[in-house]
């Protein structure tokens, strides 16, 4: 059979074997249960919002942060310097396409789902250790009578013995709801992640690995000085609030 007439024949069945499409088996038996209260979670923080925006409200009892992790974020530097645009030639700058890897940092981040800014620290990991210090940030940032709901997922991390006892350390400080396994699309902050690599992260390329760390801590202090409220819309409409 000819190549042409194997074409046809896949055409005719609507069948395309050389591509592949990938989706997320859902292997977390609780996953509706799951995903149906971080949803009630972005219903109530839409009322909230309303109400602070109409004056009703003031300062929220609870504030939700979207958390999560964003490791192995690579540190880049030039074995060149970029060419300047040239007219008549190339309206844009050239840049060699070697580089050289600096390392590797883990970006630790909490957007505030109320007023859109971010908490972050930047380390070499994202161990308990790392994750602790992260929540001793954010407990310094908020009013020590507000209730710090995060929305998180399953990594070992947030559930370690080191975080369970620095969480008892602060009771009734903290609250946490877990994002099904597999169900990281659920977190908002994931929308601000994509959001920096498009941008600051995209064409970014630094001296030294601290100067990088530098850059994206001014990164965030450029989001905070203008925050943006993060909402989340998919499947809102199928949830209530009682």
């Amino acid at each position: 059979m000819s190549r042409s007439k194997l074409h046809k024949i896949l055409l005719q069945g609507e069948l395309r074997p050389h591509k592949v499409r990938y989706y997320v088996e859902r292997r977390d038996p609780e996953f509706e249960a799951k995903m149906a209260a971080v949803l009630h979670v972005y219903k109530e923080v839409e009322i909230l919002n309303k109400g602070l925006l109409r004056g009703e409200i003031r300062e929220p009892g609870t504030v939700t942060v979207s958390y999560d992790e964003k490791p192995g974020i690579q540190a880049l530097a030039q074995k060149t310097p970029d060419r300047p645009p040239m007219p008549g030639q190339h309206a844009s700058p050239t840049r060699d396409y070697e580089y050289k890897r600096l390392g590797t940092v883990s970006l630790l981040a909490g957007l505030d789902l109320h007023r859109g800014t971010v908490t972050e620290i930047v380390s070499e990991t994202h161990k308990s250790k790392d994750f602790i210090e992260f929540l001793k940030k954010l407990d310094a940032a908020y009013p020590t009578a507000t209730t710090l709901r995060l929305i998180l997922d399953n990594h070992s991390a947030h559930i370690s013995k080191e975080t369970q006892h620095y969480l008892a350390s602060r009771p009734q400080r903290f609250q946490f709801v877990f994002v099904p396994k597999h169900g990281s699309w659920l977190n908002l902050v994931e929308n601000m992640f994509s959001k920096m690599a498009r941008s600051m992260l995209r064409e970014i390329r630094v001296h030294s690995k601290q100067e990088f760390i530098q850059r994206i801590h001014l990164y965030f202090q450029e989001v905070n000085a203008a925050p943006v409220v993060f909402r989340w819309k998919y499947k809102m409409d199928e949830v209530s609030i009682d």
